[in-house]
């Protein structure tokens, strides 16, 4: 359900529409004539973080990234929010993974009711990339814990488990970046130059914060990478490890198969009516066993 709360002196005023609220949707271009281009962009739950102005209509759309706060399949995902500048009002849009949001704006508006829309706009995007660094702090916990537990034994479990932070890191890198990117493009559009000083400065702190998160998920997904490349290099290095030893088994286990072979056959062979035959049969199979696990290991080290 849409609400609608005034700020900085009355002048201005945000309101969330949910996504799913389609009736509100329908009065927001009704009421406020919001494009449908820009309310397609809004809805859309696969669209990638951009910033669009139209100078005839005098608005700006912004669409950026916004982790979840909870799991998805055993990692964090991202969700676009889109931001309506428009008609002196904000207007936001969000999902059930992406309301929390509407809180940081709340927030924001009870510590400063006289703030102005653009600075409220860049102090929520400031804090929506605040959002990203206890996820990430989770993943390099976590990271740390299996790590722990693989060199201990890799299991299955604890490989499917670096996995899904694998999964998690890859929507957390993406996002920051594309946040990135928006709020780089901000710069080139018109209604920059319509900012006050301290509007552009709110603006430039938003876009470290979010560099800043860049660089957190970027160092914690090589990192993971580093360390899944390792395991796997372990992994293949044991599998050789057992197939050189099934390999030389195979082959000395031949040597007796051989041996005995010959003296099975209907044939005269030096030992074959002896009483200790059998016994020479096996003193030679060892000896020839030895020789070939000798020849084997020197050729293998």
């Amino acid at each position: 359900m849409r609400e609608k709360y005034f700020f900085n002196d009355e002048q201005n005023f945000w309101m969330n529409v949910p996504s799913n609220d389609m009736i509100a949707i329908k009065n927001l271009k009704e009421e406020y004539g919001i494009s449908d281009e820009m309310l397609t962009y809004s809805l859309d739950k696969n669209e990638r973080a951009r910033v669009e102005y139209d100078n005839l209509e005098e608005a700006l759309l912004l669409v950026t990234n916004v982790p979840h706060q909870q799991k998805t399949e055993n990692h964090y995902e991202t969700s676009p929010v889109a931001f309506i500048l428009k008609n002196d009002g904000l207007f936001t849009f969000t999902t059930e993974h992406t309301e929390y949001a509407v809180r940081l704006v709340h927030s924001l508006l009870e510590r400063e009711p006289t703030i102005s829309v653009y600075s409220l706009l860049f102090r929520t995007l400031f804090l929506i990339s605040d959002s990203f660094f206890p996820l990430i702090e989770e993943v390099n916990s976590e990271r740390q814990r299996l790590n722990v537990r693989l060199r201990e034994k890799t299991t299955n479990k604890n490989l499917l488990a670096l996995s899904d932070l694998e999964v998690g890191l890859v929507y957390l890198v993406t996002g920051t970046k594309q946040n990135v990117v928006l709020l780089e493009q901000m710069k080139a559009l018109a209604v920059y130059r319509k900012l006050t000083e301290k509007e552009k400065e709110q603006l430039d702190d938003a876009l470290i914060e979010a560099k800043q998160a860049v660089e957190m998920t970027n160092l914690a997904s090589q990192i993971l990478d580093q360390l899944s490349g390792t395991y796997n290099n372990l992994l293949n290095n044991n599998l050789n490890d057992t197939m050189k030893f099934l390999t030389v088994w195979s082959l000395i286990l031949t040597v007796p198969t051989i041996v005995t072979g010959f003296f099975g056959m209907n044939l005269q062979l030096p030992f074959t009516h002896s009483v200790f035959g059998w016994g020479i049969a096996l003193i030679i199979s060892l000896v020839l066993s030895i020789w070939m696990l000798v020849a084997l290991w020197r050729r293998i080290r």
